[in-house]
């Protein structure tokens, strides 16, 4: 008999031998099925070994149940015992898991008696666990005594209502951002335990618990079978994989392994994209079409169980059973192509019905693939598409049905192309599909009465927009083009004309559809990139666009894109710029001419500070310091703010620091005023790069008797709970004893990488330039960390750099920041090669 060192020693070498094996020659399911065996044996020696008496049973549940085990999954046990244990009985269980660990394995277990089962049966996972246990040894009699049990005691009704529930609260969990660019193989929607719900509720029900065996009941065809076992076959090796390179039980595929894991499959890198963007192609196809076979399946098992309760008719195609849209024939699609894309149109036109039947579901997989150019060139199917387009309601759903259904990618081609495409650019972390659907679905919920408060002007603008099918459209081919090499705005123009041209829409509309197309990107980098008090900016912008219409609808797009992209890449500081932005312009047009601003701006300011019964003379003397620079970069409301902080000090010998509650509802407005100081706006930087707090926007002036006025707007944007005024007073205190020392300024803080910057770099971009005027202005693209804009100050102080202004532009794990800047130095071009470089290697 061997010992317990020796079974250790088989185990390791018989799992070894069997990876070389799979990354030889991977085949998943052979792996999991013989893993489970090569498992069975080893537990049977120690079982063995110990002499457990032979009226109790070692049964397999879990994964391991199915005979599915997975390189460093749990080996999930269930001792099932004839009678309560006794003391030496409980001991000698005791051993036998305490022997089970010292030969490396990693045990759930449980120890219970039949009647134990069934008491705590009435859990849904402990019933699937039961449902799929398997015998390894002991007595059969016991354990074939606790499946009869079982099999009376479940009810397939409730499990099903059961699972499909836990499946739902599985996705809603699941389906946030960040599992979405590192997606869980086994738990995220579309993943392997989609696939096992369904054969758990067939398992139940009787139908089956593999593949052919559904196919054999008529609840898939053949084909069907086929295909979701390759699917399955997909996900399998990449968990095999993922399990052997992350060296334990980790099933989701973070950023560090996509690449290797590219890799190990063969895929190689394009041009246009990495390795990893293809793999995760692949991934969220088959995960769109796992979805697809899940419903599917689902909707065909509870139509079986749940026989329909009511039916009424649509039209002499479609009828309505219980609240799902059935066709009266499964071959209509066949025999009549156009009624795919009526189905989607009546369900947008019956908010009472909650999607397609089964019989339905898959007879609209089925003929998708009739959808060719004779289907696309046919006039019925475009004013179909065109009429679906411009439903009141349920467009969000029909598009994102279409996609599921994978009748919108083949439908519109250039769609198709870009399903399930990811862009590692550290802001997406949506797949390009997934993005394009968000940001129409955005635009319609700017159309929706409740949620009028998010968006105030989005609400008023779209409501008196005639014609908005322009935006969805626009909305539709913004990024329909990207990964494709070029500029995705100016390709995907081609695209947006075709489609209107083809779909019959006004010469007008085709043309503002178009130009949103390529422009779509321009008032979001004006916005967050430029100048706005300048009113060169805002005239230059305006002889872009063509009318108000063409500018409202610029705005909204704008504004659903960015929303589209990132719950964390939008915040109230971006739909401040963007409001500003459109005013500024809106103003613009109607003048055609630039006003005088800084009179107007002193003038409102004057205004609001006699509302505080200050008079002129009152503050006089600071205003006298102040150039007309700082009232053209400053709102009238921030300027009453200084004065009515500042006028009684113009000349004072310590730091001002003061906070308010920004106005944009997010963040904190921090003034501080000082006698300018090289170090000064490091220091300051610094100093909220160790509170972890990202500075939005920073204003940077120095009046005529050499005092710096720097407003800044600052945010936790890593924390959205953050209760500012409990951080006010430690501001004000905290940093103006900082600026009061004479101790040399501290190192720049640095912050640690984000892990998705960590495995998808970016080269730091550093370009000096000079506008029109004059003026020198810094950009700067890098990855954004704890600490960036404190690096970028520190090198800016150490070269003698004057900052007159910043616009600091997070995208996600992205940085795009905005510098203008001036200095003797800028004069000297070798000057300005070294402080460009110095800023690369800080940055690197």
């Amino acid at each position: 008999m061997k010992t317990i060192a020796e079974i250790r020693d088989s185990l390791r070498a018989a799992r070894h031998a069997l990876q070389q094996e799979y990354l030889a020659h991977p085949n998943p399911a052979r792996y999991l099925r013989v893993h489970a065996k090569l498992m069975d044996a080893h537990l049977r020696a120690i079982w063995t070994m110990l002499a457990i008496p032979r009226d109790l049973a070692l049964v397999a549940v879990g994964g391991y149940g199915r005979a599915e085990l997975y390189p460093k999954s749990d080996i999930d046990l269930l001792i099932l015992l004839p009678r309560q244990p006794d003391e030496p009985l409980q001991q000698q269980l005791q051993d036998l898991v305490g022997k089970l660990w010292d030969i490396g394995l990693e045990v759930g277990h449980s120890v219970r008696t039949v009647g134990d089962c069934m008491a705590e049966s009435s859990d849904v996972t402990v019933q699937t666990n039961l449902l799929e246990a398997r015998h390894i040894t002991g007595d059969c009699a016991l354990f074939e005594e606790m499946r009869e049990a079982l099999a009376e005691h479940l009810s397939r009704r409730a499990f099903y209502l059961a699972k499909a529930q836990e499946q739902e609260q599985r996705h809603t969990r699941y389906i946030d951002t960040d599992h979405n660019l590192e997606p869980n193989l086994k738990e995220s929607p579309g993943g392997l335990r989609d696939l096992q719900s369904v054969l758990w509720i067939s398992r139940a029900c009787g139908f089956g618990h593999t593949w052919q065996a559904l196919a054999q009941a008529d609840l898939i065809t053949a084909t069907e079978a086929r295909q979701v076992a390759h699917h399955e076959h997909l996900l399998q090796d990449l968990r095999i994989r993922l399990h052997y390179l992350s060296g334990r039980h980790d099933d989701r595929l973070v950023f560090e392994y996509q690449t290797a894991l590219a890799e190990q499959l063969g895929i190689k890198a394009s041009s246009q994209r990495r390795a990893s963007e293809h793999l995760m192609q692949h991934y969220y196809r088959t995960r769109r079409a796992v979805l697809q076979l899940n419903a599917v399946l689902l909707q065909t098992i509870r139509a079986r169980i749940f026989p329909a309760a009511e039916t009424w008719p649509i039209n002499e195609r479609f009828v309505a059973r219980d609240d799902k849209l059935e066709a009266r024939d499964e071959a209509l699609f066949e025999r009549e192509p156009s009624a795919i894309l009526e189905s989607f149109l009546l369900l947008e036109q019956h908010p009472r019905l909650s999607g397609f039947s089964a019989p339905t579901l898959r007879a609209l997989w089925r003929a998708r693939r009739s959808i060719g150019s004779e289907f696309r060139n046919d006039p019925r199917n475009r004013a179909l598409f065109m009429e679906i387009v411009r439903q009141p309601q349920g467009l969000t759903h029909a598009l994102r049905r279409m996609n599921q259904q994978d009748i919108l990618g083949r439908y519109l081609p250039a769609f198709g192309r870009i399903v399930g495409q990811m862009q590692h650019d550290l802001f997406h972390v949506y797949t390009v599909d997934e993005h394009i659907l968000m940001v129409v679905r955005n635009l319609r919920r700017f159309t929706l009465e409740q949620y009028a408060h998010e968006y105030p002007l989005c609400s008023r603008l779209i409501r008196d927009f005639a014609r908005p099918e322009v935006l969805y459209i626009a909305g539709l081919f913004h990024d329909i083009a990207k990964g494709r090499g070029g500029d995705h705005s100016k390709l995907g123009r081609a695209d947006a004309r075709r489609f209107c041209r083809q779909h019959g829409l006004m010469r007008e509309d085709t043309e503002l559809v178009v130009w949103l197309v390529e422009q779509h990107l321009s008032m979001s980098a004006t916005a967050q990139k430029q100048d706005l008090s300048d009113q060169d900016v805002i005239a230059a912008f305006a002889s872009k666009i063509k009318n108000e219409r063409y500018l409202a609808a610029l705005y909204l797009l704008t504004v659903a894109d960015i929303r589209g992209t990132s719950a964390k890449v939008w915040n109230a500081w971006k739909g401040k710029l963007l409001e500003d932005l459109y005013t500024a312009v809106r103003r613009y047009m109607s003048s055609g001419k630039i006003a005088d601003q800084v009179g107007e701006v002193r003038r409102v300011a004057a205004e609001t500070l006699s509302l505080y019964a200050i008079s002129t003379e009152v503050y006089e003397l600071l205003w006298a310091q102040l150039d007309a620079d700082y009232f053209l970069r400053h709102e009238p409301h921030e300027i009453a703010w200084h004065t009515r902080l500042l006028a009684h000090r113009v000349n004072t010998d310590t730091p001002i620091v003061k906070t308010r509650l920004s106005r944009i509802g997010e963040g904190i407005q921090v003034l501080v005023y000082a006698q300018d100081k090289p170090w000064l706006f490091a220091n300051i930087c610094n100093f909220f790069a160790r509170m972890s707090y990202n500075i939005m926007e920073a204003k940077v002036h120095t009046t005529q008797h050499g005092y710096a006025l720097d407003s800044f707007q600052v945010m936790d944007t890593n924390n959205s709970g953050t209760v500012y005024r409990d951080v006010m007073n430690y501001i004000e205190y905290e940093l103006a004893q900082l600026l009061a020392s004479e101790a040399p300024p501290g190192a720049p803080h640095t912050g640690r990488v984000s892990r998705q910057l960590k495995h998808f770099p970016i080269a730091p971009q550093v370009d000096i330039t000079r506008d029109e005027k004059g003026r020198h202005i810094l950009s700067v693209v890098a990855g954004d960390r704890p600490g960036l804009l404190a690096r970028i100050a520190w090198v800016l102080a150490q070269h003698r750099i004057e900052l007159h202004s910043a616009k600091i532009n997070t995208l996600g794990a992205r940085a795009e920041d905005t510098f203008w800047i001036g200095g003797e130095e800028l004069q000297n071009p070798q000057q300005v090669d070294e402080l460009r470089e110095a800023l690369r290697q800080q940055l690197a």
